[in-house]
């Protein structure tokens, strides 16, 4: 599932003006506590599937299903969704989008998909994802968990597991630093660059 290095570059950011809301030993405890909440309300891991979105999304999908896999000595689905091309601002761009494919190696229709994500901010992101999701089929239900709910919704949305909600302004920015790809675990605040 995971990609090699030239897809995924480690990189190194300047945090220095950034304000921390989560580190690494509270992002652990988010993600333990989400495991055990999506084992407690789905009975247990037997109808379970994690599908992580691309980038940071996916890496916390691999922590869940690591969780949930030790906990119950199991190993339950991962899949990963790439929403480049159901994206509702895709025509604004006038780059060529970087499309990495989705990987559902199971068939959906049997299970109870716990799509994750890192930020949950207006909803659009969560609501691309649905799509490219039900275009390989009708999960029994689609349950959405995210490290970080900051608030804003666009579209009626909401998370069902959340690691930490951080209230926001909108000129504010949630950045998600994940060792997988930013050499660290961490949840910062910051203004946006103007």
């Amino acid at each position: 599932m995971s990609e090699d290095n030239e897809l995924h570059p480690k990189k190194v950011i300047d945090t220095s003006n950034w304000k921390k809301v989560l580190d690494d030993d509270q992002i652990r405890r988010s993600i333990t506590r989400i495991s055990h909440e999506i084992l407690e309300r789905n009975r247990g891991p037997k109808k379970v599937a994690v599908v992580g979105i691309r980038t940071r999304g996916e890496f916390l999908a691999q922590r869940i299903r690591a969780e949930i896999n030790t906990l119950e000595n199991t190993e339950i689905p991962l899949g990963v969704v790439d929403i480049t091309l159901y994206r509702d601002d895709l025509y604004h761009s006038s780059e060529q989008p970087l499309v990495r494919g989705t990987e559902l190696p199971f068939n959906i229709d049997k299970y109870n998909v716990v799509l994750v994500d890192d930020v949950l901010f207006t909803g659009r992101t969560i609501r691309a994802a649905l799509d490219a999701i039900i275009d390989f089929g009708r999960p029994i239900s689609v349950q959405l968990a995210v490290l970080v709910d900051r608030g804003h919704r666009e579209l009626p949305i909401r998370a069902d597991y959340v690691g930490k909600n951080v209230p926001t302004t909108r000129s504010e920015l949630v950045e998600v630093c994940l060792s997988e790809k930013d050499n660290e675990d961490s949840v910062y605040i910051r203004d946006k660059v103007k």
